[in-house]
């Protein structure tokens, strides 16, 4: 053995644990698309035909101010139509935290029971939004024995009706120590083994909208280790507009997505997730596009605005609250990345096929480009053979130089 193989070797050795350690902790892509939003409903305000309802109340409103978006491209247009027709909810939540509040424990099991029979009926008719769960109250003490018989009663409800699938998620508010995250876990293992889940297969959101989420008391980021001790589970962190700002003493009339604090929150977790293949979602905006045609507008115009820095920032999903915030955010969605689709694609092209190009292109920036791309895919904003007419690639070249998994 040469000097250098000998060398290699050793460090070799030396860096076995820490080569195990990375691989394990940053795996990377999961192989599944992000959803561009997560819409929350009440629970006992959820039923068959909620989606539809929402679909059909987003484009009564796209319709009724049309006329007001002159401005919008009409290719946009068009294809925001379509979207919030064929699928107007990506992610839906079931919500039986905030917006459902604190009621008896029975009118609470009732509402539990039928809307996971709901649920059911939907995916079995293929209604479902392809990614769909629910909202428990948070493992605080006061809300622990509420959120853990929810999640059963729904659970089980559900499994009878055979309709827990591949999209189901669960989101876990007000996060505020790591023991938590490793109580869900220690619940979820339990839950799957008395109704006869698949272990390991049930997925949770930690929902950052508390201080000691972001820094604990011992000066550390917790959410980082909020993710590594979800054992796999964890695939998304969800930030919390409201309740993080009051938290930190922001008056109400301040709350914003984009507020210095909120920016701070989503940096850090923006930072905790990457390479870890959870998912990071910015929050809602409260003000909701109802009233007279000038609010509506103005509304939309906030909504797109916050929409559209996000994504500009690397937050790909926000929260809906309201059908009528569907079409802000699939115009703007969709404008971001048909904005960029013609020079990420001619950049794509000259790093796949070679050729004149005023850009000098890496592997890291030929993946951003490609997930940027495939992003717009998955979310309907670009058409497959846009791609392969503008960058020259099918969609699983795409994919590779995304480093997209394949989900197996």
């Amino acid at each position: 053995m040469s000097h250098l193989e000998d060398l290699v070797a050793r460090l070799d050795r030396a860096l076995a644990g820490a080569d195990a350690a990375l691989a394990a902790s940053y795996p990377g892509d999961r192989g599944v698309r992000q959803p561009v939003h997560t819409v929350y409903v009440p629970g006992d305000r959820y039923d068959e035909k909620t989606v539809a309802q929402w679909s059909a109340e987003a484009g009564r409103v796209l319709a009724e101010h049309a006329a007001s978006m002159a401005d919008v491209d009409a290719e946009v247009h068009d294809r925001v139509r379509a979207k919030l027709a064929a699928e107007p909810i990506e992610d839906l939540r079931i919500d039986f935290e905030d917006g459902y509040g604190n009621r008896p424990d029975a009118d609470e099991d009732a509402a539990v029971v039928a809307a996971a029979a709901a649920l059911a009926a939907t995916v079995h008719d293929g209604s479902a939004p392809p990614f769909h769960g629910i909202r428990i109250k948070s493992f605080e003490a006061p809300t622990r024995h509420r959120g853990l018989r929810t999640l059963d009663l729904f659970l089980g409800s559900l499994v009878r009706e055979g309709g827990l699938g591949e999209g189901f998620v669960i989101t876990l508010p007000k996060v505020t120590s790591v023991e938590q995250v490793t109580a869900m876990v220690t619940a979820l293992d339990a839950l799957e083994a008395a109704h006869g889940i698949e272990a390991g297969s049930l997925r949770f959101e930690i929902q950052v909208e508390t201080p000691q989420a972001i820094l604990g008391s011992d000066g550390t980021a917790l959410i980082a280790r909020m993710i590594a001790a979800g054992s796999g589970r964890v695939t998304g962190l969800h930030y919390g507009t409201y309740d993080y700002s009051a938290s930190l003493g922001v008056a109400a009339a301040f709350q914003s997505m984009e507020h210095p604090v909120a920016d701070h929150a989503k940096d850090v977790m923006q930072v905790a997730a990457a390479g870890t293949g959870v998912f990071v979602s910015d929050g809602s905006t409260n003000v909701l596009p109802v009233g007279d045609p000038d609010a509506v507008r103005a509304a939309w115009r906030l909504h797109s605005r916050l929409v559209s820095r996000s994504l500009a920032r690397g937050i790909y999903q926000g929260w809906d609250l309201h059908p009528a915030q569907l079409p802000s955010r699939y115009l703007a969605t969709y404008a971001f990345f048909r904005d960029g689709l013609d020079v990420a694609s001619a950049r794509l092209r000259a790093y796949v096929h070679g050729g004149d190009s005023s850009y000098l292109d890496e592997p890291a920036t030929a993946a951003a480009l490609a997930a940027f791309v495939l992003r717009g895919v998955e979310c309907g904003a670009v058409a497959v053979d846009e791609v392969q007419r503008l960058a020259g690639i099918d969609l699983a070249k795409l994919a590779e130089l995304a480093r997209r998994r394949i989900a197996a």
